[in-house]
């Protein structure tokens, strides 16, 4: 028995040593080829963006990217900060005579959309053409196109043009039939986020605020479709309210498309462009390959803008690069505060919220870089409830009228799973404590009245500290911000006229306001925080992980899915500031 055990550690521990030198082995292979790899761009050539990966904020550091791994949060995602890059250096390119959008379906949200969008009618005051072909172009891919002077669709595509709207999940039922219960404390009419684990249909309050700012994101977005295709907002809007546009003949018909054609139509198109005959070669240059050139006007100066990429779940602790962890963003304040070149801070969010403590935390941070040096904040996709939080205390908060923000409410979620342990796994659970207390929050038994009182008196003071801070940074009483708040979601738009935000912009113009704030605005470079993680640290910490949930799913078999739900409930544990939902607005 010991001997086997032997060979099957040595057996292991090879498998291991044989991974990790095959994964180093990539890396150096990546490196050697990245660092060769001289992008020689030729005269009359066209950037094409196909977009066809998740934009996230910022580029990651995957060295592994171009050989098609990812791992966890190493994803193969693109960034917006050098898709933009890309769009402002092909401007001034000499060799680049336009841009080639090949699109398919975009995952991006609306706020990096807009600033993408913005880049490119920027793109085309250089006099430079921009030429769109989709087989299957969707809203938000037909965003992006419609800037272009030409628009191509397969003569069988399609051209999703029918409005926006948002699916809601509810879980009730699933939890009844688990038999798992979910004690539920918030305060907002509005604070619709735990409505999926007890209710099975939208509420009227939730339905309300939904209508209200799907309507003013749409709305913002046909008008900008309308403006730039020459049509009448009225016209546009009819359109999309009774999808008049069913097939590649009505997209031409109504003006939305330029040309029913192919591909290979679409590039003919730009060779004529070119001067090119038929049977010579585009020169065409892919993104991945543009954004390696370099960019000939980088700044040497001394006095920095830190910007703070603030994406995803805020949540306690470390976190990862998929999230705002609380320690490692307080860090990064400590660090661009005590950083005398760093002149102002730029704090880019996207996020739906989380952990109430985690939000307040990074806040007080905020609060003592506002001491030293301008704050601003930029929102992005969506800046709500904790992401709200941690944008109140900036000096300037810019967003997109089509941004997702508000959401001013707290709540709790304590599962009890008493039900489900006895009932469908014959578990049962006993209770030793030295006091009546001891053992709460606890999700192995129902709480009592006296621990519910304590659990809502607890949200109810994280709430009023929530619109207290957020009436102060907004110069406002905090009986008016309650008016706005009590967790309802609001589009840019609508939050900039009740003063929730200063003014519209991305994230350049949130920079240039941080510049003109500091006294340094032409004499400044970037410097992005936090510093991401390297590959190896990453890597080492997703392969564990990933062996855990993977050891996890082949024990529970068939019980996977119900352990997967119950740990999605757990994690919401504790008090939050979370936005409504998992919001999918298309």
């Amino acid at each position: 028995m010991l001997k086997f055990l032997k060979y099957v550690l040595a057996t292991i521990v090879g498998l291991l040593v044989f991974f990790f030198i095959g994964i180093l082995l990539l890396v150096g292979i990546a490196a050697s080829s990245a660092s060769k790899d001289e992008v020689q761009i030729t005269k009359g050539s066209v950037l094409e963006l196909k977009l066809d990966r998740p934009i996230a904020e910022r580029d990651p550091e995957n060295p592994l990217a171009e050989l098609g791994i990812s791992f966890g949060s190493l994803s193969n995602t693109d960034g917006l900060d050098q898709i933009k890059a890309a769009i402002r250096r092909a401007k001034k390119d000499e060799n680049i005579d336009g841009i080639f959008l090949n699109l398919g379906v975009l995952d991006a949200g609306m706020g990096k959309l807009e600033e993408i969008r913005n880049a490119l009618i920027d793109f085309k005051k250089s006099g430079k053409y921009i030429v769109s072909y989709g087989a299957v172009t969707t809203e938000k891919g037909y965003y992006l196109a419609s800037v272009a002077d030409k628009i191509y669709l397969n003569p069988l595509g399609a051209l999703e043009f029918n409005g926006m709207s948002s699916e809601v999940f509810f879980y009730k039922n699933l939890l009844d039939k688990l038999d798992i219960n979910v004690q539920i404390f918030k305060v907002g009419t509005y604070k619709s986020a735990v409505e999926p684990f007890f209710l099975d249909k939208i509420s009227a309050p939730a339905h309300e605020q939904l209508n209200s700012f799907l309507n003013s994101i749409n709305n913002f977005q046909l008008q900008n479709i309308a403006k730039a295709r020459g049509k009448s907002f009225e016209e546009v809007k009819n359109i999309s309210e009774n999808m008049l546009v069913r097939n590649a003949e009505d997209a031409k018909k109504y003006g939305l498309i330029t040309d029913i054609g192919y591909y290979d139509e679409a590039i003919t198109y730009m060779k004529l462009k070119a001067g090119l005959k038929d049977d010579e070669k585009l020169e065409m240059v892919d993104f991945s390959k543009y954004k390696k050139v370099k960019d000939s006007d980088v700044s040497t100066s001394k006095n920095r803008i830190a910007v703070i990429y603030a994406e995803g779940d805020i949540v306690d602790g470390e976190g990862d690069e998929g999230n705002i962890g609380s320690e490692r963003f307080m860090e990064a304040f400590r660090q661009a505060r005590r950083d005398e070149n760093v002149k102002a801070v730029v704090l880019r969010i996207s996020s739906p919220g989380g952990s109430a403590l985690a939000s307040d935390e990074i806040w007080r941070e905020i609060q003592l870089t506002k001491k030293v040096k301008p704050v601003i904040a930029s929102m992005s996709d969506v800046a709500a409830s904790g992401g709200y939080y941690i944008a109140m205390g900036c000096d300037t908060i810019v967003a997109h009228p089509n941004t997702i923000t508000g959401s001013i409410g707290v709540f709790g979620i304590i599962p009890n799973i008493q039900g489900f342990l006895n009932n469908k796994l014959g578990v049962t659970v006993d209770h030793v404590s030295t006091g009546k207390f001891s053992d709460m929050p606890t999700i192995t038994r129902p709480m009592t009245e006296e621990e519910k009182e304590i659990m809502q008196n607890q949200i109810n003071q994280i709430y009023e500290t929530f619109t207290g801070k957020a009436a102060k940074g907004r110069n406002m009483t905090q009986e008016h911000l309650k008016e706005l708040a009590s967790g309802r979601v609001w589009s840019g738009a609508e939050a900039k006229e009740r003063n929730l935000v200063d003014t519209f912009g991305g994230l350049e113009q949130a920079v240039a306001i941080a510049a003109t704030k500091a006294g340094v605005k032409d004499d400044y470079r970037l410097m992005a925080l936090p510093r991401h993680k390297s590959f190896l640290d990453e890597l080492f910490g997703n392969v564990g992980s990933q062996v855990k949930e993977q050891s996890i799913k082949a024990e529970m078999g068939e019980l996977y899915p119900y352990y997967k739900l119950t740990k999605k409930v757990e994690a919401l544990q504790g008090i939050q500031a979370r936005m409504p939902y998992e919001l999918g607005v298309h």
